[in-house]
């Protein structure tokens, strides 16, 4: 098996899990927050200094390398890792979430999807083989199964026949799949129905995955409902394989899922808010374009060790972001990524240590205060 876990310890009290996660390149300690390179780039960020940053795992879009500069090109260079040069792990989503999301330009059947490209409009069409096909080229450690997204709100019936469509493709992707140097995870769906949720766990395990995704989640419903499925779903997972949280980034969140038992993650939401002048700090975020920051000689955030933070102040950065310089964009990002690896270091070492509770009172404590 190319992909395999090892449990290292869970809270007393909790769902919490210390892991490690073993692929081809690299063993890498869960929970894990993975950032997000979706055209073979994490947004202004080098290798190097990803490296530096400590990440393990970068995600990496099926949808968008098959658009551009195509799978067959990348495969040409080597393969995904040396085509970026990053030589740690790389995730790669099937597609099906993008595709999910042009709303209009596609048609789903049971076949695949037929959609218009967002590039240049052209008729493309994406099947549970043709996504493992696109996958096994980019040859990134771990490849997900396309599968159908249910949106927020969906009636029972609509999200019953996507969620077992769901299935039908993941027994296709399996077949389709022959890398023996890649690991194909299933990904659990359900919409926010419980008996949906149940219904698609069992299929996908019955179907032996070396690890699952719970997906469809954090696409516009309220988090304590997200919480509620997630509460759900997870105990139906084996507990001797990676469970991950597909699209789930921001602080709250990261601990609540880890408290659920959930041991990766990736979203855009570090990289993103940065390029917009918002920060995260352990008393939360802070938009640091403001006027309040403007004589503010402090670092983002006193107790973090980035290279933004050692060397820039708030006031700085503001000046940055109101001349339009391209390097308040990478400072922010840095000192974004930097803080969520450090954020989930600190709760594994919590979890080892079986003061994960402490650790969740002590942020949210901090973090309702703004």
């Amino acid at each position: 098996m190319a992909v395999t876990f090892e449990l290292i310890r869970q809270c007393s009290h909790t769902g919490a899990r210390a892991g490690r996660l073993y692929t081809p390149h690299g063993v890498f300690d869960t929970p894990i927050f993975m950032p997000v390179g979706t055209q073979a780039t994490v947004k202004t960020m080098s290798p190097r200094e990803l490296e530096e940053m400590g990440a393990g795992i970068i995600l990496s879009n099926t949808y968008h390398l098959f658009l551009r500069p195509g799978h067959d090109l990348v495969a040409e260079a080597g393969g995904l890792h040396r085509f970026m040069n990053w030589n740690r792990g790389i995730l790669t989503d099937s597609g099906g979430f993008q595709v999910f999301s042009l709303g209009p330009l596609r048609k789903i059947t049971e076949e695949g999807v037929t959609f218009r490209s967002h590039i240049d409009g052209s008729k493309q069409f994406l099947s549970p083989e043709k996504a493992t096909e696109v996958q096994m080229a980019l040859g990134s450690d771990i490849i997900m199964a396309f599968d159908e997204c249910v949106p927020y709100p969906a009636e029972h019936d609509y999200a019953k026949q996507s969620t077992e469509r769901t299935t039908r493709w993941a027994e296709r992707c399996l077949k389709a799949h022959t890398r023996k140097d890649q690991a194909l995870f299933g990904i659990v769906q359900g919409g926010m129905y419980k008996d949906l949720r149940a219904q698609s766990a069992r299929e996908l395990v019955g179907l032996d995955f070396p690890g699952y995704a719970i997906g469809g989640l954090s696409v516009g419903e309220p988090k304590p409902l997200m919480y509620e499925v997630l509460e759900h779903t997870v105990p139906l997972l084996p507990a001797n394989k990676a469970r991950y949280l597909m699209g789930v980034g921001t602080p709250d969140c990261l601990v609540e899922g880890v408290h659920r038992g959930v041991d990766m993650f990736d979203c855009v939401f570090p990289t993103r808010v940065a390029r917009n002048g918002t920060v995260m700090t352990w008393q939360g975020k802070l938009v640091v374009k403001n006027a309040e920051y403007a004589r503010d000689f402090r670092p983002i955030d006193t107790e973090c060790g980035c290279y933004t933070c050692r060397n820039f102040s708030r006031a700085y950065l503001r000046h940055l972001f109101k001349a339009e310089e391209v390097l308040a964009l990478r400072l922010a990002t840095i000192h974004n990524l930097y803080f969520l690896l450090e954020f989930m270091r600190r709760m594994r070492q919590a979890i080892i240590e079986d003061r994960f509770l402490s650790f969740r009172d002590d942020f949210w404590h901090m973090y309702e205060k703004r």
